[in-house]
């Protein structure tokens, strides 16, 4: 059987051996009633990496993004987001249909939106106009092929948020991207929004989950909210246990995936067809244009399948690869090939 290279997503990460071992062997009490002892040290890791109050683990990013907009903010209320962010386009609307609030798209320079154009986009309530609540950040960004979003940039909208008395929830899925692509902790990252959630379940590998953190007044409603969209799971300490293994162990390696999508993008940027600045390939994503006179989008993506490589097409004329720990260099290497072969 031939290895099948995976670049669609990091998503795909198969847990580890270690992560097997301490599902096979957690702890676990009834999550719901707050007694599973392997979700309790979690969070609490997972709090005091970030140095906030309280966190809560949730069966997805998508969810953790919900609670905390449905936390922040009230019915008719408006959300500031950048355009291209996850939160806005890949969670299948979940801020109008679960908060009912308005999101307010902003453009940006690969995710750092103008802090003045985030300010003149505060609203304050009318009967014409809702009122601004809050404001979303992500970084590293995922539509901006895993950007990292400058500190400055963020420490400015802060500043901004702050003079309007508006809340600012981070968008954290890949928050331990941005940092080991920086050097910057992730707790510095943290200070920037009220609230902050990052995913275990993508380059960390653990199979399932992610971490909502902030006060603990907003972690004992987001407990509730959770609840009513359906998340309280119950010995859940099982999954639990892979996300402790995912901090201890997964965060320092994401360098390696970093690495890996850099030399792939220095090797293909020249193709003919890709349209590809290997400078903006700052994390473990790679997005790129795709116009070959001979072949289609689609078309492409069908031949690398056929040569066992998997990518995504993201729009009818841009390409997705997402390095992680499953795609080693002889990955990289193979699939260098099978893309000129393909393209020349």
């Amino acid at each position: 059987m031939h290895k099948i290279s995976d670049f669609r997503s990091d998503t795909v990460t198969r847990p580890t051996e270690q992560m097997r071992k301490a599902m096979a062997e957690a702890i676990v009490g009834d999550d719901v009633l707050g007694d599973d002892p392997t979700v309790q040290e979690l969070e609490s890791m997972s709090s005091d990496l970030m140095h906030k109050e309280a966190a809560l683990y949730v069966p997805s990013g998508t969810m953790g993004n919900s609670i905390a907009v449905n936390v922040w903010t009230r019915e008719l209320d408006e959300v500031i987001v950048e355009a291209k962010a996850h939160i806005y386009n890949m969670e299948s609307t979940s801020i109008t249909f679960i908060s009912r609030v308005n999101p307010r798209p902003l453009p940006s320079n690969r995710g750092a939106m103008d802090p003045s154009e985030v300010e003149r986009n505060i609203k304050k309530p009318s009967v014409h106009l809702p009122r601004t609540s809050l404001i979303c950040v992500e970084n590293s960004h995922n539509g901006w092929g895993g950007a990292v979003v400058p500190m400055e940039n963020l420490k400015a909208i802060r500043e901004v948020a702050d003079r309007h008395d508006v809340k600012i929830h981070y968008d954290g899925a890949r928050v331990f991207n941005a940092s080991q692509a920086t050097g910057i902790p992730v707790d510095e990252y943290a200070v920037i929004g009220d609230s902050i959630m990052f995913c275990l379940s993508k380059g960390l590998s653990a199979p399932v989950g992610s971490i909502l953190i902030g006060p603990q007044i907003f972690i004992d409603q987001a407990r509730r909210v959770r609840k009513a969209l359906g998340g309280g799971m119950r010995q859940v300490g099982i999954l639990a246990a892979a996300g402790i293994v995912a901090l201890n162990e997964m965060v320092s390696r994401l360098g390696e995936d970093h690495k890996r999508a850099k030399r792939l993008a220095m090797e293909i940027h020249d193709l003919p067809g890709i349209n590809l600045n290997p400078a903006h390939v700052e994390t473990d994503i790679i997005i790129f244009g795709f116009d070959h006179p001979e072949l289609s989008t689609d078309e492409f993506i069908i031949k690398l399948k056929e040569r066992d490589v998997l990518a995504l097409a993201t729009t009818a004329k841009d390409i997705r690869f997402v390095t992680h720990k499953d795609v080693d260099d002889e990955d990289v290497e193979r699939t260098i090939a099978v893309i000129r072969e393909i393209l020349l």
